[in-house]
């Protein structure tokens, strides 16, 4: 078992005995990023925002995602709402990447 499956199937194994951590659903889907399995870091990016919708690194993740997969509204909706909640926590970082990011797209898209 090479090191990414390795580090897969330790972080699967850690998230069977908590599925609601927003760490490891997080990490489960920058794992499956890595691995090219576009599909199942979608279902875990879904997921973390679904269950933890204040977990604001989810949001610029989960867009570029979209963008890799040309699927541009959706990761521009997801843009704008993690905007939303990093303007909400304070959070001047996080709000800064997903502002130049969503406009990188839409100039993009223009």
């Amino acid at each position: 078992m090479n090191s990414e499956n390795k580090r897969l199937h330790q972080l699967l194994g850690l998230w069977q005995n908590s599925p609601e951590d927003a760490f490891l659903l997080f990490a489960l889907a920058k794992e499956y990023e890595k691995i090219a399995d576009e599909n199942k870091a979608l279902d875990f990016y879904i997921k973390l925002k679904t269950t933890h919708p204040d977990y604001v690194g989810c949001y610029y993740h989960l867009a570029k995602l979209y963008e890799r997969q040309e699927n541009f509204e959706p990761a521009l909706e997801i843009y704008q709402t993690g905007m939303r909640i990093a303007k909400k926590q304070g959070d001047q970082h996080a709000y800064s990447e997903l502002s130049n990011a969503k406009l990188n797209l839409e100039l993009e898209m223009d």
